[in-house]
């Protein structure tokens, strides 16, 4: 990932992320390429591997593609968050900091010993694995688990 690009310009060309890279990434998910600036909590392609039998095929049917956004949007947040201000935000607000996406859902984060983890509205648990990947438009932080919206 080259920092001179944006978050979508880098996706493309990431191999351990084929969800947010075309044919498959939704047109709401373009909003990436904007100005920004953007936080991305990008699960790895092991992260989607790793959901139930089905799953990824199930989201990337097109009447699917409003769920896939749901899916994919729940990971970004409308600000440039590096991991040592999200550690100061968990820590200022006592340890566990509320973290709203762009596709309305509601993370929490936490600190588990050096690592962020961020747990999703069903209960869900991400570790961040490599952190501050810088952006031109944001920064993007891999993370081990797919986060998912409210069943």
């Amino acid at each position: 990932m080259f920092a001179n690009k944006n978050i979508v310009e880098n996706a493309v060309n990431s191999k351990d992320h084929r969800l947010w890279s075309p044919p498959s990434r939704p047109p709401a998910v373009e909003t990436l390429s904007g100005k920004g600036p953007f936080t991305v909590f990008a699960p790895v392609n092991a992260a989607f591997d790793a959901l139930p039998a089905g799953t990824v095929d199930t989201l990337l049917k097109p009447e699917n593609k409003d769920q896939l956004t749901k899916v994919l949007t729940c990971h970004v947040v409308a600000a440039d968050a590096m991991s040592s201000a999200i550690g100061k935000m968990i820590a200022d607000d006592g340890g566990t900091h509320p973290v709203k996406t762009i596709g309305g859902c509601m993370l929490q984060a936490k600190m588990d010993g050096d690592k962020i983890t961020l747990t999703d509205e069903s209960g869900g648990v991400a570790t961040v694995t490599i952190a501050d990947v810088k952006q031109s438009n944001g920064v993007i932080h891999v993370i081990d688990k797919v986060l998912l919206p409210k069943a």
